[in-house]
């Protein structure tokens, strides 16, 4: 199957979608890591990227396309993958639709994670992420420790647009282009609302009944 899990910035996907992928044997594809890569290894493409994502601004479609539609082709994914951060647009929802046609294949359900936004900030200002083995906490509700952690706590960092500022214009960019999606989905009957209020745990088990169910 693959799955979509949809919500605003900070809503929780990264924890929720790897614990999907872990509990399915799905790929986690996450449009964050992708572009965050490019910027590591320091392309062309990734400064660019950068200096989009610093000002709070998401990247052009036609460049997170191109790096989805590389995942899509790879005959080992097939049927296997959960997206996280994408699509984040109706165009982007569009074209996912028509690639994943092409190739025979669609998408089974789309899980929205509902959250209010003083959470939403708070989650986001904790945020920290390993840069040796890239597992992520959260200072305030899942911080790294001795038990969950063996890497050094220097490796911890907080990305640059990590800011209130900055949090403000992804929210605002979010209302505006992103929640159309959500009518998109729930038009072709694959929409699933869960409350992104509660602990991971309640979160996860609320999301692993309605997998479960189109499993039987």
């Amino acid at each position: 199957m693959n799955i979509i899990l949809f919500g605003p910035p900070g809503a929780g996907k990264g924890t929720q979608a790897d614990k999907i992928a872990k509990n399915f044997k799905l790929h986690k594809i996450s449009t964050g890591e992708l572009l965050r890569k490019e910027i590591k290894n320091n392309t062309t493409i990734g400064s660019k990227i950068k200096s989009k994502i610093d000002k709070g601004f998401f990247v052009p479609d036609d460049v997170i396309n191109d790096l989805i539609l590389k995942i899509l082709l790879d005959k080992n994914l097939r049927n296997r993958l959960i997206f996280d951060g994408y699509p984040r647009n109706l165009i982007q929802a569009k074209n996912l639709d028509l690639c994943l046609k092409d190739i025979k294949q669609k998408i089974s359900l789309v899980i929205n994670l509902n959250v209010e936004k003083k959470l939403i900030i708070k989650r986001i200002l904790g945020r920290q992420t390993c840069g040796n083995c890239g597992l992520i906490f959260n200072e305030y509700f899942n911080p790294s420790t001795a038990q969950n952690h063996s890497c050094n706590p220097k490796f911890l960092v907080k990305r640059s647009d990590d800011n209130e500022e900055t949090i403000a214009k992804r929210l605002e960019t979010y209302l505006n282009k992103t929640l159309p999606i959500l009518e998109f989905y729930k038009k072709q009957n694959l929409l699933h609302e869960v409350d992104g209020m509660h602990e991971i745990d309640q979160i996860f088990e609320k999301i692993r009944g309605i997998i479960a169910s189109l499993e039987t």
